[in-house]
């Protein structure tokens, strides 16, 4: 029997009939040949012409295999039509033969359908399923009662021959295709050894000996490289880093060899065809990215891909930072059985980690693993980028960049653009030489483009750089270029370009020395709240969490007040998927005088807040009674009346003292006890609130000193690479 994998891998591009697996059971004698007879004349019609770029021989031994079957078929027909039943060992053998022609029509489609590079790659596992199949035949034909059917001398001839022959047939590996095999390895081995291939060999290769011969069937080879990685079984050849190499270097060649030419008719072809490229370009690509990650491999607390596994006491796996922060807050029960730890010792989950590693390679989910971690770069080689994809990918940023920097059509700076966002999309190292190789300028003059998929790519492209630490300061340090990124995010052509715009301010403003910049920068602020009010879910995700960035820097209070984010942030209260972190950019607003003052002027602050303790996540909950709590300090006597009068407040607060978190618990104790200083405090009767916490009281010499210490976010929001 031929072996599974090819199943396996035909099924990933499309799913065969279920008759491909199953022999008929319920047929008639006549009706078993009839079918057979079909099956085997549309093999023969399908494939009897067709041109195989690879694996002629095979495929053409087989065809004619598949013909003398035929042959067979035709005369069992025509002879079981006015006799006997056919003996039950040939109806047994004919089963056999309709399984054995459905895997011959999948190999025989496979090689048809399947790109050039890919079937070079694959050059000795497919010679092996024609060698399996040949021997399948020579097993049936020695196995078929001949004598005991009605056959003319002929086709009796015909069968002997073919049973002959398949007795005969060795393991045929065409040496010109293993000859280009081992050229294609041979050029990757070049860039492993930091050598870039000569120009006209690679001409010679790819246009002359594989006819590919223009950028659009090697862009189709690049995404057929690429579906085998997200496909690949760990047991398949070549390995996941090999396959990356390859799509690097076939990349590389594409710009190299063709240019930009043929994406230029695509993109430049009127607003009708741009909007259609941009759906493809950007809107699809977006939709690709945001896969749904495995349950298994998302942290039970936060929800959210696990970075740093670990397991615990009781057996479960969370990540890192998520269950240290539920032992910081005081708790010593599992987050998910409720059982008691015996012990706070976490055990990294390496095993889960690696598959984690390994299944965001194969989608091209970022996935920085923290520097500090005990696991090793080496445990993970299988799935890291090789040398050779390394030095291939430098080299296409090489001619990408060059492309920007020419003053050549729009189109072909727009796929320039694209091509680095798709580069800078995975690894570091991408993102590091693509910056240093000086990408950052030329983006930067695209942002302003006229051209909306040029635009997209461009501020797309800066948000993927500026993942990288490093870039960051390149952004920002590129004079124009955060006055480019504010411009897009308030008049971007389309949504998705505000939105990047909105993600790559949030992702630069993680370093505290810009946050001052990016607030002064005119409307940057302005825009953030009106994408907060009236953009996307991820809009409105991407614009909160660069509010809730900018507001920890102190001096920036009076700025949010004057763009109007205060009241954005109120309103957001209320939206889901966002309140937790306007809650908390609001708690480190109020802790200004001015800031206290801006918010207990807006009519629905106190009752968002309330409604987020009522119903909010347990930070949001924690968030939204700091915030309160710093309402009635910084605000005066008539926010803390307002507060004070808020109706089923008291329960609340009762609620959080015993289900909250520890520094809710804190916060919502130290509320209670400003409210005994009230002079409303006779009206509602907290007397038992506080006892029994040791908690801090009002006093300024008692409060916090630290700014964004009571401010409950999770801050290993990820950014979007897109």
């Amino acid at each position: 029997m031929a072996s599974a994998a090819i199943f396996s891998s035909l099924r990933r591009r499309r799913s065969p009939s279920l008759e491909a697996f199953l022999a008929p059971v319920d047929l008639s004698d006549v009706a078993l040949v009839q079918t057979l007879v079909s099956v085997t004349a549309e093999i023969v019609s399908s494939f009897s012409d067709k041109l195989f770029y690879f694996q002629r021989r095979n495929s053409r031994s087989l065809v004619r295999k598949v013909e003398v079957f035929l042959v067979l078929l035709d005369c069992l027909n025509d002879s079981s039509a006015g006799s006997s039943a056919l003996p039950w060992t040939a109806v047994i053998c004919l089963k056999e033969l309709y399984l054995l022609l459905y895997r011959s029509k999948i190999l025989l489609d496979y090689c048809a359908q399947s790109s050039k590079l890919w079937l070079l790659l694959q050059n000795h596992p497919i010679s092996g399923h024609f060698h399996d199949l040949n021997q399948e035949i020579s097993t049936l034909l020695d196995v078929f009662p001949t004598e005991e059917v009605e056959l003319g001398e002929d086709v009796r001839e015909q069968i002997e021959l073919l049973q002959s022959q398949a007795r005969r047939a060795k393991l045929l590996i065409d040496e010109a295709d293993e000859d280009l095999r081992i050229q294609f390895f041979r050029f990757l081995s070049e860039f492993e050894k930091g050598r870039v291939p000569n120009s006209d060999e690679l001409w010679v290769f790819f246009v002359e000996r594989l006819g590919i011969r223009d950028a659009r069937s090697c862009r189709h080879e690049i995404e057929f490289l690429e579906e085998q990685i997200v496909n690949h079984e760990g047991d398949v050849e070549p390995t996941v880093s090999v396959i990356n190499g390859f799509v690097a270097f076939t990349r590389y060649c594409r710009f190299l060899l063709f240019g930009f030419e043929e994406d230029e008719v695509e993109l430049g072809g009127g607003a009708g065809s741009q909007k259609k490229a941009r759906k493809g370009l950007i809107s699809q690509e977006i939709a690709d990215t945001f896969v749904s990650i495995p349950k298994d491999f998302c942290c039970p607390i936060s929800l959210d891909l696990m970075r740093e596994p670990v397991i615990i006491a009781t057996g479960q796996t969370y990540d890192r930072s998520s269950i240290s922060r539920w032992l910081e807050e005081g708790h010593c029960t599992c987050p998910k059985t409720g059982q008691m730890l015996p012990h706070t010792k976490l055990v990294p989950n390496k095993a889960l980690r690696n598959l984690i590693l390994q299944w965001c390679t194969a989608y091209g989910v970022p996935y920085d693993a923290p520097e500090c971690s005990e696991a090793s770069a080496e445990s993970f080689a299988g799935a890291s980028p090789s040398k050779a994809a390394l030095a291939a990918n430098r080299a296409t940023a090489g001619l990408l960049i060059k492309r920007l920097a020419e003053d050549g059509s729009i189109c072909a700076q727009t796929i320039a653009a694209r091509e680095i966002r798709l580069l800078a999309k995975t690894g570091r190292e991408n993102r590091a030489f693509i910056a240093e190789a000086g990408a950052i300028p030329h983006l930067r003059k695209l942002l302003s483009s006229p051209n909306s998929v040029a635009q997209e790519n461009s501020v797309t492209a800066m948000l993927n750089l500026s993942i990288y630490d490093k870039n960051k300061s390149r952004i920002m340090d590129e004079e124009g270029c955060l006055g480019s990124i504010v411009d897009v995010l308030r008049f971007g052509h389309t949504t998705e370009a505000r939105e990047n715009a909105a993600a790559t301010l949030f992702s630069v403003s993680a370093v505290h020395d810009y946050k001052k910049r990016i607030a002064d920068e005119e409307g940057a602020i302005e825009a953030l709240a009106g994408l907060l009010l009236h953009g996307t879910q991820r809009g409105k995700k991407d614009a909160v969490t660069a509010l809730f960035n900018l507001s920890t820097h102190t001096e920036n209070c009076a700025r949010m007040i004057e763009a109007g984010a205060v009241t954005a942030l109120v309103s957001a209260l209320g939206i889901d998927g966002v309140a937790e972190e306007a809650a908390g950019a609001l708690a480190l607003i109020v802790r200004q005088p001015l800031g206290a003052k801006a918010v207990a002027k807006e009519e629905m602050a106190v009752a968002g807040l309330i409604g987020m303790m009522r119903c909010g996540t347990p930070r949001g909950k924690e968030n939204a009674v700091a915030a309160l709590l710093e309402l009635c300090r910084s605000g005066g006597a008539a926010a803390t009346e307002r507060v004070v009068k808020a109706p089923s407040l008291a329960g609340l607060l009762q609620t959080l003292l015993f289900t909250g978190t520890k520094r809710a618990r804190r916060k919502a104790a130290s509320l209670a006890r400003v409210f005994q200083r009230c002079e409303n405090a006779s009206t509602m009767h907290f007397g038992g609130l506080g006892v029994g916490y040791a908690f801090a009281g009002n006093s300024a010499a008692n409060r916090d000193t630290s700014f964004v210490g009571d401010v409950s976010v999770q801050m290993s929001i990820s950014v979007p690479v897109l």
